[in-house]
Formats: C-alpha cells, sequence, structure tokens
C-alpha cells in the first residue's frame, strides 16, 4: 500500500508500543457512541491472553497460517480506511480554505457598496434640504399672516361687539344680545393669552363689567315681575323668555343664584301652608303636601312651562327641592311629636311618600342631579368618597347619574331612590316594635291553637304533616321582611332580623319542644323492686307473675297518636331548619352588604336541630320501654333448668311483635325525612343491644342446653333487627349500610358471648384463647360475668382471671 509523505507523517509514532490511554469518562462516552466488539479495542488489553485465546491447545497450532493470514487482511483494511478518512479531512481542510477566502471578497464588497449608498443618500438629502428651505420660510410666513388677520378680526368683532352689547344692555334686548354675547364670549377665549396687553386688558374688563351689569339686569327684571300680588296670574313674558337664553350663557353661578331664588319662590306658599304649627303639617295630612305639589306643578307647566329653556328642568328643580324642604320639615316635626308616632301612621306616611316618590320617579329623568354632583365633588375625588356621593344622589330620579362612577357603585344608588323617604328610617325602630307585639300574639295564637286536637297538616307526596303554624309563621317573616325592605335596607333591617331570631327560639320552644308528649313510666328500679318482693315464690310462679305484669303494662308507653305528634313536631323542625337557612341567605341578600356578615341564624338552626334530636330520642325511648318487659323477663327464666332447645322464646316473639307495631307507624311519618329515620333506626340499635347484652349477662347461671337456645334467640333477634327498617313493609328495602354494620357488630358480640359460655373451662389455657379470639377487645369485667354465666367457682374463677391476666 502507497502512503503520500503527510500521511506517513501523522501516522509517524514513537515505538512500536504506542497507545493511547483515555479517562474514564471520555472512554465511557466512546464505548456508548461506538460499542466496543473486539478484544483488541479493550483499554487493559493483555497480548499473551489473547494469543491464549486463539490456541488454546497445542493442537490448535495447527491453523496459525490462517490466523496470520487473517490478520494481515484485517490490518491492511484498517490501513486502507486509516487513509481514506486521513485523506477526506486533507481536502475538506483545504476547500474550508477556499470557501473562506471566497467569503471575506464577497464581504468587502459589499462593505464598498454600502459606503456608496450611504455616500449618495446624504448628496440627495442635502439637495432636497435646500430646495425646500425656500417653502418652509413660506409656510410659516403664511401662518404668521394668517394668525395676524385671525386676531385683527378677533379684534375688530370685540371693539365692536363691546360697543353693540353697552347699547342692547341698557335697552334691555335680550333677544339681540345672546348671539354677540355668544360670540365675544368664544373671541375672548382667544386673547387669553394677551391678557398683559393694555388694550386687550381694557376690552376684557368691559366684557366681564356688561356680564355683569346683564346678570345684575336680569335678576332684577325677575324679581320685579314675579313679585307683588299679581304673581299668580303672571303669564310667560317674552323679554325674560330671551334673558334666559342670555343667562345660560353667562357665568353658571348667574344661572344657579336665580333658580334657588325662584324655586324658594315657588315653595313659598307651600312653606307657608304646612309649616310646624299648622294641622296640616301632620303625618296624618301628609298626602296633602303631595297633592299641593302636584296641583303646583301642573299650574306651573301651565303658565310658565314654556318661559323657561327645556334644558334647565325647571319642574324637576321644583319636586327636587320640595322634597329637600319636606324631608328637613317631617324629619324636624317627627323628633318632637315622636310620641304621637304610631305604626299605623308612620306606615301610613311611608305608604303615601313611596307612591309620591315612584310618582316622580317616572316623571322626571334625574338629569339635575349631575349638576348637584359635579358642584359638590371633584371628578377626580368621586370614587374615593362614595358614602358623600351616596348622599347625594339618593333621590327618586336616578336614571342619568354620570359616566364617570363606575357601575358597581350605579347599582348601589339605584337602589336608594328616596330623598324624601329617607326622614322616616330613624322612627322605623316602631314598626320593628310593631312586628315585635305582632309575633308575640301569633305565637299566643299558635299555642292556643295547638291545644285543639289534630292541629297537622296532611301530608302530600312532596311534603310531610308539619304544623299548619309553622308556614304561616315564614308567611309573616317574608311579608315583613318585603316591607322592611322597601322601607330601609340598612338598621332597620338589621332590627328586624334580631326580631326574628327572637321568635325562631320561642318557636322553637314553646310550639315544639314544650308540645312533645311526656312520658310518665315507673322506672326499672321501680320494676325490679317489686320482683324482689317476689323472691319467695317459685320460678314458674314468677314468670307467671311477670307475664301478668307484662299484660297489665307497668311501663307507659306513647300511643299511636303521641307516636305520630312526635313525628309531625320532628318534620315540623326539620321544615323550619330548611326555611331558617333560606331565610338567612334572603336577608344577606336584601341587606345593605356591609351589613351582611352580623345575619346569623345559626344559633336558631341549631335550636331547631336540638328538637329534631329530642323527637329521635323520645321514640328511641318509647321503643325501648316496649322491648323492656320483655328483656326483663329473658332474664327471669330459668336458663340452667333448659334441657332441649326448641323454637325461638316467647319474649323473642313478643318482642318483635312490639317492634312490628311501633316502627312501621314512625317510617310512614318520617317517609319524607328518610335521613331521620335511619338515624332513629341506628340510635335505637346503638341503644337496645347494649342494653340487651347487659340482659344476657343477667342470665345465670345457664347450661350448655340454655346457652344454645340463648344463642337461637339472639340471632333469630339480630334477624328481626337487620330487617326493622322494613319490618311489616311490603317493599323490602334493603336497610341502610351503616344501620346494619352497627347490628352486626354488636349482635356478633352477643353470639360470641354466648359461644365462650358454651366452651368447656376445661382446660383453662384452651377455654382463655377462644375467649380472646371470639371478644379480642373486651375486658376483664366482661370475663368475670361470663365466669359467673357459667356458674364457675370463687375459687377457680380467681385462678382463670390469674391466668387471664398473666396472658394479657
Amino acid at each position: 500500500m502507497d502512503i503520500s509523505p503527510v500521511e506517513d507523517d501523522l501516522l509517524d509514532v514513537d515505538g512500536a508500543d504506542f497507545f493511547i490511554n483515555f479517562p474514564p469518562e471520555v472512554q465511557k462516552a466512546i464505548d456508548e457512541v461506538l460499542p466496543n466488539r473486539d478484544s483488541l479495542d479493550e483499554p487493559d488489553f493483555n497480548s499473551i491472553d489473547y494469543i491464549n485465546s486463539l490456541f488454546p491447545t497445542e493442537q490448535s497450532l495447527s491453523n496459525i497460517d490462517e490466523v496470520v493470514i487473517k490478520m494481515e487482511n484485517q490490518i491492511h483494511t484498517i490501513d486502507t480506511e486509516i487513509s481514506t478518512v486521513i485523506r477526506s479531512q486533507i481536502d475538506a481542510s483545504r476547500e474550508g480554505r477556499e470557501a473562506l477566502d471566497e467569503a471575506q471578497k464577497v464581504i468587502k464588497q459589499l462593505f464598498i457598496h454600502i459606503k456608496d449608498i450611504k455616500e449618495r443618500a446624504e448628496k440627495s438629502e442635502e439637495m432636497v434640504r435646500e430646495i425646500t428651505r425656500d417653502i418652509k420660510q413660506l409656510d410659516c410666513a403664511k401662518r404668521n399672516l394668517t394668525l395676524a388677520i385671525t386676531t385683527l378680526n378677533h379684534l375688530h368683532m370685540l371693539v365692536g361687539g363691546v360697543d353693540t352689547l353697552k347699547s342692547l344692555t341698557q335697552k334691555r334686548l335680550y333677544g339681540e344680545i345672546a348671539l354677540p354675547l355668544q360670540a365675544i364670549s368664544e373671541v375672548m377665549t382667544h386673547f387669553e393669552n394677551y391678557s398683559d396687553i393694555p388694550q386687550i386688558k381694557t376690552l376684557s374688563d368691559q366684557v366681564n363689567s356688561i356680564r355683569k351689569e346683564l346678570a345684575d339686569q336680569i335678576t332684577h327684571d325677575f324679581k320685579e315681575a314675579f313679585q307683588g300680588p299679581s304673581i299668580k296670574s303672571q303669564i310667560p313674558n317674552k323679554q325674560l323668555q330671551q334673558a334666559c337664553l342670555v343667562v345660560s350663557i353667562l357665568d353658571p353661578s348667574v344661572k344657579k343664584e336665580l333658580l334657588k331664588w325662584f324655586l324658594n319662590l315657588q315653595l313659598q306658599e307651600y312653606n307657608h301652608l304646612f309649616q310646624e304649627t299648622e294641622d296640616t303639617a301632620w303625618l296624618d295630612k301628609i298626602d296633602k303636601r303631595y297633592a299641593w305639589i302636584k296641583r303646583h306643578l301642573l299650574e306651573f307647566e301651565d303658565r310658565l312651562g314654556s318661559m323657561f329653556p327645556q334644558n334647565w328642568e325647571v319642574s324637576e328643580r321644583i319636586a327636587v327641592q320640595f322634597c329637600h324642604n319636606t324631608r328637613e320639615e317631617l324629619a324636624k316635626i317627627m323628633a318632637k311629636r315622636k310620641n304621637e308616632i304610631d305604626v299605623k301612621l308612620l306606615l301610613y306616611a311611608i305608604q303615601k311618600t313611596s307612591a309620591f316618590e315612584a310618582l316622580l320617579f317616572k316623571r322626571f329623568t334625574g338629569v339635575t342631579l349631575r349638576e348637584n354632583l359635579e358642584d359638590t365633588l371633584k371628578v377626580s375625588k368621586m370614587k374615593e368618597n362614595k358614602s358623600e356621593m351616596t348622599e347625594l344622589v339618593e333621590s327618586p330620579f336616578n336614571g342619568l347619574i354620570g359616566e364617570y362612577i363606575d357601575s358597581v357603585f350605579i347599582s348601589q344608588i339605584v337602589r336608594k331612590r328616596q330623598i324624601l323617604g329617607r326622614c322616616f328610617i330613624p322612627h322605623l325602630e316602631i314598626y320593628i316594635e310593631s312586628v315585635d307585639r305582632n309575633l308575640a300574639d301569633l305565637i299566643e295564637r299558635f299555642i292556643q291553637d295547638e291545644k285543639q286536637p289534630n292541629r297537622t297538616t296532611e301530608s302530600t307526596e312532596t311534603q310531610a304533616a308539619i304544623l299548619p303554624s309553622c308556614p304561616d309563621l315564614f308567611v309573616f317573616y317574608k311579608k315583613s321582611m318585603i316591607q322592611c325592605n322597601q322601607l330601609d335596607r340598612g338598621e332597620s333591617m338589621l332590627s328586624l332580623t334580631k326580631t326574628f331570631q327572637k321568635y325562631l327560639q320561642e318557636y322553637s320552644e314553646k310550639l315544639l319542644q314544650n308540645n312533645l308528649p311526656r312520658i310518665e313510666a315507673q322506672t326499672l328500679g321501680a320494676s325490679v323492686q317489686n320482683f324482689t318482693n317476689l323472691q319467695k315464690i317459685s320460678t314458674s310462679g314468677l314468670i307467671q307473675n311477670f307475664s301478668s305484669l307484662l299484660k297489665e303494662g307497668e311501663i307507659t308507653r306513647f300511643t299511636k297518636e303521641e307516636q305520630t305528634k312526635i313525628c309531625c313536631i320532628l318534620t315540623t323542625a326539620e321544615y323550619c331548619l330548611e326555611t331558617t337557612q333560606q331565610l338567612q341567605d334572603k336577608l344577606k341578600e336584601k341587606i345593605e352588604p356591609h351589613l351582611a356578615d352580623q345575619v346569623d341564624l345559626s344559633r336558631e338552626q341549631d335550636q331547631f336541630h336540638k328538637v329534631i334530636s329530642n323527637c329521635i330520642q323520645l321514640l328511641v325511648h318509647d321503643l325501648e320501654n316496649a322491648c323492656e318487659p320483655s328483656l326483663t323477663a329473658m332474664s327471669k327464666i330459668q336458663w340452667q333448668n333448659i334441657e332441649a332447645v326448641g323454637d325461638q322464646s316467647s319474649y323473642i316473639t313478643t318482642m318483635t311483635s312490639h317492634l312490628k307495631a311501633t316502627v312501621p307507624v314512625i317510617r310512614d311519618n318520617l317517609a319524607h325525612s328518610r335521613k331521620y329515620y335511619t338515624q332513629f333506626c341506628i340510635k335505637f340499635a346503638n341503644s337496645f343491644i347494649p342494653k340487651f347484652i347487659q340482659n344476657i349477662y343477667k342470665c345465670k347461671p345457664i347450661n350448655t342446653e340454655g346457652a344454645e337456645q340463648l344463642l337461637l334467640d339472639t340471632h333469630m333477634l339480630k334477624t328481626v333487627l337487620l330487617n326493622l327498617p322494613s319490618i311489616a313493609s311490603q317493599i323490602n328495602r334493603p336497610a341502610p349500610a351503616a344501620y346494619t354494620k352497627v347490628v352486626t357488630k354488636g349482635m356478633t358480640k352477643a353470639e360470641m358471648i354466648l359461644k365462650i359460655v358454651m366452651t368447656p373451662i376445661e382446660p383453662p389455657k384452651t377455654f382463655i384463647d377462644q375467649y380472646k379470639k371470639l371478644l379480642p377487645d373486651c375486658q376483664l369485667t366482661e370475663f368475670n360475668k361470663i365466669l359467673e354465666m357459667k356458674s364457675v367457682k370463687r375459687q377457680e374463677q380467681a385462678l382463670l382471671v390469674d391466668l387471664y391476666k398473666c396472658q394479657k
């Protein structure tokens, strides 16, 4: 193979053992890119090991020529590949240098072209500047000349207009003054920057003097025209009508003062007729106030409405001023005669006032209110002081408030349409007191009605039977809330809420809690005492006597009507609970937002929860009373005398009959309150099953047959309890999982106790192991009770207890 001199230099190495060792991380990266498949490429290559691998035996040396030829071919192939790679790298390097030289030449040419373009652009810009220099000078001269001509024209108009205005003002020709005055006012704005020129200042002072003279003159003309005995017969005056146009051009304060005087003049008669000392000033004659202003506005629009410009909205201003005056007078007189105000009179006055405000709201647009806002507050401060603005815009005509007020604030304003009605708010406590008295009477009537029989509403497909007083109470609440909302949404609504809370609690206590039936029954201790007096009677006689006691019904129970009434009170409390939550939500919606957090009826809802819990507890206690004689009878049976296991015992049959008689009544009455019916079942199971277990412990002594019989009875009772929610029902609905879990756990424990009782004492360790296996959660007290049921002697009990403690 021929190798070029360059290649020979690249391949020249010192020594035959030349080898490159890479760092471990580099070697790892190389292995990932070029996986190592040849042992010659291993970094720890050992030539002796490699030769031994090729010739492991002496016989393999016979193939040495083939191996040598194979190695030479491999070397030749590698040399060829290396030469090819070196040549390609030399060619690539040469081509890269040539491309770099070519790129540098192109860049130099491009730089030359850009420099040439820049020089040409600068020359073109200078040429255009030379061409347009004269044109700019001409434009500047033209602007200055135009401004000078315009200023001279304005000055000419101002000089001539001042003389004209003086002449027209003296002649009171207001119709001819309006246009020149408007023009001069506009011209004066052009000379604001020239006020330091004496001539211009003199003209400006003359114009201001004319405007002041016009204002005084027109005001005098109005006062002269509307004063005297002929004021009521005054007809529209053309001169005054034209004067109004002039006033619109003058300073806004002139119009404001003129209207203020005129509005007071229009309400002068009203202020006299309804002053504080007059009979017509009191609330019972409040409708006469509104009748007067209605009549007066009609007369004003008929006689003088056309004299004032339409955009002055004089009729609306009269109405607004009337509202302000009336509110102030009513506030004063009500404060002095507060003791004379009753709720009937107050509501009458509020009703008439609301109707009048609604009429004004329909009649007028409220455009004059914007002027009041602009006069009182700067636009930039409006959103920072919204509480003050609310007072300003509380009126019956709030249709146009101004685009600068945000939508949230507008919604607050719209809800307050009162300018008159606000004077009644401090006296609304009279209304709240009236509501309080009415509710007290209503509760008392409910109490009397509940003494009548059959005082329940009939149940429907969607509504359980409830006390009829309950819907009546909330209907009254709804009406009161709507009425108060129309009067005031602030503190009065909060006071009404507190009144609602008071009578919700009274209703819960007097109509629900106090009407629950009471059980006056003998206690279990008394029953036990009766049995202790029968100690000397034989066992059979004892059972017979106990059976007679069961028949006599020593333990008093609720009648079916009383059970129905308890269920009715429960469903009524549930209805009150749900409606109270809705009432709270509605009150929060109606009351002012900053007071909404103070509306809280959770305490009243807790009261109704308590009533529901008491009802369920009474029903559970009543059902337990029904089963109590049967449990007592179970504990009095001579279980050690049982010789064979038979059918279920009579006490189980009696107990089952009580359950079948009682539970369906409760289930039917709580058909629309399934969750509370489920609670009743769970509470009964949680209460009854521990009692049953305690009575199992009382069945002592007991033999194996007796334990088997009792186990059978327990299993039968477990079956009955598992089916308790749907017992005696045509619809076999599966019991709730929570209830089934309680019954299964409790009754399984009872069964395990009896299985332990049937377990032999010997050997003791096995007996104790069985106890811990069947009742892993039971304590030493239960262990002692089981030993007593098995009639284990005291000495043996002590040994078993010690062994139990040791193994624990």
